[in-house]
């Protein structure tokens, strides 16, 4: 069974390769840009360096095989402070439950909120007309696999949909990975998903359409409806490993690191470690970087690199396998004052 996991292992490496065949030269001309955005807290906290051993609904952004790693039952709810200073907040909310010895089945909800825009015209540029609401939003259902100790893979569908008042898009993506695990206690991890695969989408609506007159028919009024051009769904290649080093039953340190290979931004190389004490207190850090990040003058995405979180777990029931944890992160940004992220996690 293990070799066969390896080789869709190589297969998924090589098909990435051709889906992901972009360049910076292409930023820009994606859209659902959404689906870049990592909603949970406790991966976010060093940059999802961690797409190799992330466990749980997590794993349903950084690399759906970790989904397979849940017990029994487990909720996570999550807000972000995107940008701080821009007004704009993501809320998320996930649940896995375990289905049979192996399968877990996975659900996600993400939604994005950005407060009362004023309505402009070429009429009325500064506004006056009233207020409109963007929405966006993406809801996955996934499905996890471990197939032995070692191989856990799964796979993930994603229904994207942006709408205003007369304008709106919808379409779907997939996500797959896999995970192998290694070591004598199983601290060695390695990891590759493909994320955001999925035909191109387009927008269509009355905000789409231009009314005119035909002068020569007593000043008829004619509705022309235009087309929107299609544009792509930004995927990307994570692939991942990481190393836990056991100081004694205690402490852990972990060690992770993450190539991103984007289809239409520059690829990016994430490092993190993270410490725990007694699996209860967890502290986190680490630094993205792709080329430019360090100059303000050729910088081409909003984080500066580096990023940091806490998470706190509290177990309880009779043999404390279940627990409430509280996660925190924080991205430096610029412009901006960085982002913020809270969760709060249930595990049974």
């Amino acid at each position: 069974m293990e070799w066969k996991a390896m080789v869709a292992v190589a297969c998924m490496a090589l098909t990435g390769g051709a889906v992901l065949a972009g360049n910076p030269d292409r930023a820009g001309s994606a859209g659902a840009t959404q689906l870049l955005i990592n909603p949970w807290a406790r991966s976010s906290g060093w940059g999802l360096a961690n797409s190799a051993s992330v466990r749980g609904v997590e794993a349903m952004y950084g690399n759906i095989a970790g989904l397979a790693h849940v017990n029994r039952t487990e909720v996570v709810f999550a807000n972000t402070r995107w940008l701080s200073g821009s007004g704009t907040t993501i809320n998320s909310i996930g649940f896995a439950q375990k289905m049979g010895s192996s399968g877990v089945l996975g659900i996600s909800a993400t939604t994005l909120g950005f407060g009362d825009l004023p309505v402009t015209t070429v009429e009325n540029p500064a506004g006056g007309r009233g207020n409109f609401s963007p929405t966006m939003a993406n809801i996955g259902v996934s499905f996890g696999k471990s197939f032995s100790n070692s191989i856990h893979g799964g796979m993930l569908i994603r229904i994207v949909s942006e709408s205003i008042a007369n304008v709106r898009t919808q379409g779907v993506c997939f996500d797959a990975g896999i995970q192998y695990v290694t070591g004598e206690k199983e601290n060695v991890h390695f990891g590759i998903a493909l994320k955001n695969v999925g035909p191109a989408m387009s927008y269509s609506g009355d905000g789409l359409s231009v009314q005119g007159l035909l002068a020569d028919v007593d000043q008829q009024q004619l509705t022309l409806e235009q087309r929107s051009a299609n544009f792509e769904i930004p995927s990307f290649l994570n692939i991942g490993a990481a190393y836990d080093w056991h100081l004694n039953d205690m402490h852990r340190i972990s060690f992770a690191g993450t190539f991103i290979s984007n289809s239409f931004t520059k690829d990016q190389g994430v490092i993190g470690v993270e410490y725990a004490f007694r699996k209860m207190l967890h502290l986190r850090g680490g630094y993205m970087y792709e080329e430019g990040i360090t100059s303000d003058q050729d910088r081409t995405t909003v984080y500066t690199g580096p990023m940091a979180g806490i998470s706190a777990d509290l177990p309880f029931g009779e043999e404390k396998k279940s627990a409430i944890g509280i996660d925190y992160a924080y991205r430096s940004t610029n412009p901006f004052s960085g982002i913020h992220t809270v969760g709060v996690r249930i595990s049974l």
